[in-house]
């Protein structure tokens, strides 16, 4: 880091926006006529949550809408404050409240995923009543991690990873506006390395670029390319990983593992995890997923045993839950692998967006009332279970879609026997392999 560079914030402060004009990504949600942009322009305020992963823009965000709404601003970080805390800033924003008639102030809680549930639970007076406006950000699922009756009071927007076009916007202006790059000759000659290694986070971009440039600072002009960003980063990975930032890459390869069947690998980046101190429950739901969509029906106990490692970590808690956590780890890897029901469901999703709401057929419908029965819902369906094997051939697809097939069985032992079932009933959709002999 260069003399003149420490007395300045890093990079990615100085370069924060300031306002929605300098904002950069989640058009979805900042956007003209968009969702936030409306709730900012009509001053009609809500408590929400903001959850997407690191360096799209949460803080960001939220600094913005308090400095346009000119609202008192709170902030908290949900690792180091407790419920005194919380208290302390309902107590300043009910005085100030008595003083000035702008709306009510705004908590932004960074990390509320990691707020227990004592913590959560004194939020709720302040939301409901309207004493403070909740803006929350989070890098977890809040449907896990908030209590349902503070996430009932919230609206949730997600924020998606930053798009290419984002990443070289904010290089560009980086490059220009910047009171220390501004001065330096700096030619970017090749931008995949800085782009990768982002990962689709502006904070690590930035990051990055500083490193670089101060490793290369002694040269003029100072050329970037593939080879000079890969070796700075590979020589200063404990200045490129602060604060946690390869929390998600180690996450990744992990799952990574799981999938390719190298139950090695999967224990190694586990007990990377262990080791740095990451959220056990964090692991184990992760576990869950990779149990639905990586080894599936190939093998359907893999989800009873990581919902159940879920539940056995969630009791005893750490240094035993490791334990556990590697019994699942090792089984997931070691099972076969299907994404054959995730992809049947990709596969439905795709024809919903193309197709919109078709009429579900009116055998099949409820039939509740007198009036619906005169409309012909439920007639002509057939009660499987009256029939030959319990099946009968009936269709269940809405008219335009009757004999798609979303749900291709992959081969493995399990569902070798399931294709076997639906060639049975079904051999106009799933017609038997012609024969190798």
């Amino acid at each position: 880091m260069s003399a003149s560079s420490t007395l300045l914030p890093p990079l990615p402060e100085r370069m924060r926006p300031r306002t929605l004009a300098q904002y950069v990504g989640q058009r979805h949600l900042v956007g003209e006529g968009c969702i936030l942009r409306k709730m900012i322009e009509s001053g009609n305020l809500s408590s929400f949550i903001l959850w997407g992963p690191p360096g799209v823009g949460k803080t960001t965000l939220a600094h913005i809408i308090a400095e346009t709404l000119d609202r008192d601003f709170y902030t908290l970080s949900a690792v180091t404050a407790g419920v005194k805390d919380v208290r302390d800033v309902f107590d300043k924003a009910r005085d100030h409240s008595l003083f000035q008639q702008k709306g009510a102030p705004i908590l932004f809680i960074d990390e509320i995923h990691r707020f227990n549930k004592a913590q959560q639970d004194a939020l709720l007076g302040a939301v409901e009543n309207g004493t403070i406006v909740l803006i929350g950000a989070t890098t977890e699922n809040p449907s896990f991690e908030v209590i349902t009756p503070l996430l009932s009071r919230c609206q949730v927007f997600v924020l998606k990873s930053l798009e290419k076009s984002d990443l070289q916007t904010l290089l560009e202006r980086a490059l220009k506006e910047d009171v220390l790059l501004k001065e330096k000759d700096i030619q970017i000659r090749e931008s995949e390395a800085l782009m990768r290694y982002s990962g689709g986070d502006a904070r690590k971009l930035l990051n990055v670029l500083e490193l670089v440039v101060d490793a290369l600072g002694g040269q003029s002009p100072i050329v970037i390319d593939n080879a000079s960003v890969t070796a700075s980063v590979q020589e200063n990975m404990a200045i490129y990983d602060k604060d946690g930032e390869m929390h998600y890459d180690i996450i990744s390869a992990f799952i990574k593992s799981i999938r390719g069947s190298d139950p090695n690998a999967a224990i190694y980046y586990l007990a990377r995890m262990i080791d740095g101190g990451e959220d056990p429950l964090f692991i184990a739901r992760r576990l869950c997923l990779s149990a639905s969509e990586d080894v599936g029906l190939a093998n359907p106990n893999a989800l009873l045993l990581a919902n159940a490692c879920f539940e056995v970590v969630s009791k005893i808690g750490m240094p035993e839950g490791r334990i556990p956590l590697a019994e699942t780890t090792v089984y997931l890897a070691s099972s076969p692998k299907s994404n054959g029901s995730y992809m049947a469901l990709e596969n439905a999703l795709a024809k919903v967006r193309e197709t919109g709401n078709l009429p579900v057929p009116l055998p099949i419908r409820n039939a509740p009332t007198k009036l619906m029965e005169e409309l012909g819902y439920s007639d002509g369906y057939k009660y499987a279970h009256d029939y030959p094997g319990h099946f009968v051939d009936m269709e269940f697809l809405p008219d335009a879609l009757r004999g798609t097939v979303f749900y291709e069985p992959q081969p493995n032992k399990h569902e070798n026997a399931l294709r076997a079932y639906l060639e049975a009933c079904w051999p106009k959709y799933y017609p038997k392999a012609p024969s190798k002999e």
